[in-house]
């Protein structure tokens, strides 16, 4: 029998039924097991790329998933924006470790991963909640990979959980100006003028609650967003916005800046009734005794109004597609929407145009059918 090279590695058949293969590097063994002997030789040959790329056989040793979770954590704690640390920190203690977390991570592989996900599925999760977990786990595991803990990433080789797209019922324009109406009449309570503002800029809603009064230019009727503020479990933090193309400057229509004088207004007025003017922050949208909004609040806010005006109930976040789509239907050029919107790409920009601007499309066809009759 030839001598093998170093590092080539065997692969041989186990009295069990089961294949089993070694490598050896540097005085380091590792062992893999598979039920065929083409399973093995694949597993083999990723361990032995692994092996030429790192300089040395991959190797998480008895780490379990919950400890190297616990551990990628921390060390990416200093430059992962607090939302995102808090919502990976959610996935990994709600939905990974108790399904999987006592598994070794050199164990983990993709039957272990498509199962959690169908379970997942099976206890009433949402498709966009699976999705959130696989794209967590590919995004460690990948790292994990990198390191040379692991010989692949076996998230990889699953297949993403598909999520269905709901098309949701935006408001027409004689909902858009009844709501309008309600607004500016004050019939929309202490959040009024700030849903108002939401549809008139097109804001994400954390851009509007960072506004402050100095980024407002009354003149010009304008508005700068440099900030925003997020929730944590409920608790309001300040921070930068989301992309560098989210630091924008954006004019408002007559009537968004009327809303904002009226926001003024009656900041001034809980001001005067709070007994502490001077120690009220310079925040252009808050509660009436000057703490930050939850968005939880100003969703409550929305939806009872959509009840009380009897219009489609929408999400906060859809007063900022509404925006947009009022922007298609002026024509408005789609690359002056995504600077307006602040989008990293026009690809966000287009879905919400494309959108609206089908019906139009189906219009201008059978515009030219008409046309083609009188012919």
């Amino acid at each position: 029998m030839p001598r093998r090279a170093h590092g080539e590695g065997t692969i041989y058949k186990r009295k069990d039924g089961r294949w089993q293969a070694s490598l050896q590097l540097d005085g380091k063994r590792k062992t893999i097991y598979g039920k065929t002997r083409t399973e093995v030789a694949e597993k083999l040959r990723q361990l032995q790329g692994a092996a030429r790329e790192n300089g040395r056989i991959p190797d998480a040793g008895r780490l379990t998933l919950s400890e190297y979770l616990h551990q990628w954590l921390e060390q990416a704690e200093s430059r992962l924006r607090s939302t995102t640390l808090d919502a990976y920190r959610v996935i990994a203690d709600c939905y990974l470790a108790p399904h999987i977390g006592t598994v070794r991570l050199s164990r983990l592989d993709p039957m272990r991963i498509a199962r959690l996900y169908a379970n997942l599925a099976k206890a009433g999760h949402s498709k966009r909640r699976v999705q959130s977990v696989h794209a967590f786990l590919r995004k460690v595991l990948a790292d994990a990979h990198r390191w040379g803990l692991l010989s692949n990433n076996p998230a990889d080789l699953v297949d993403k959980p598909k999520r269905e797209h709901k098309e949701r019922e935006l408001w027409s324009p004689e909902e858009i100006s009844r709501f309008l109406r309600a607004v500016q009449e004050g019939e929309c309570g202490q959040y009024g003028p700030l849903l108002g503002f939401l549809l008139a800029s097109g804001c994400r809603v954390g851009e509007a609650l960072g506004l402050r009064w100095s980024d407002i230019d009354w003149r010009a009727g304008a508005v700068r967003i440099e900030r925003q503020i997020t929730e944590v479990r409920c608790k309001p933090i300040e921070c930068e916005p989301k992309t560098r193309a989210s630091v924008r400057t954006i004019s408002l229509p007559a009537w968004g800046m009327e809303l904002l004088r009226r926001q003024k207004a009656m900041v001034a007025e809980w001001r005067l009734q709070s007994g502490s003017p001077f120690e009220w922050p310079d925040r252009v949208f808050t509660t009436s005794v000057g703490t930050v909004p939850l968005q939880g609040n100003i969703r409550r806010a929305l939806h009872e109004a959509c009840d009380r005006l009897n219009l489609p109930c929408i999400r906060t976040h859809d007063l900022r597609h509404l925006h947009l789509s009022m922007l298609a239907m002026a024509g408005v050029p789609v690359k002056v929407a995504q600077q307006r919107a602040g989008h990293a790409t026009a690809a966000i920009t287009m879905a919400v145009y494309s959108h609206v601007l089908g019906d139009a499309d189906k219009q201008a066809a059978e515009a030219l059918e008409r046309a083609l009759g009188r012919l």
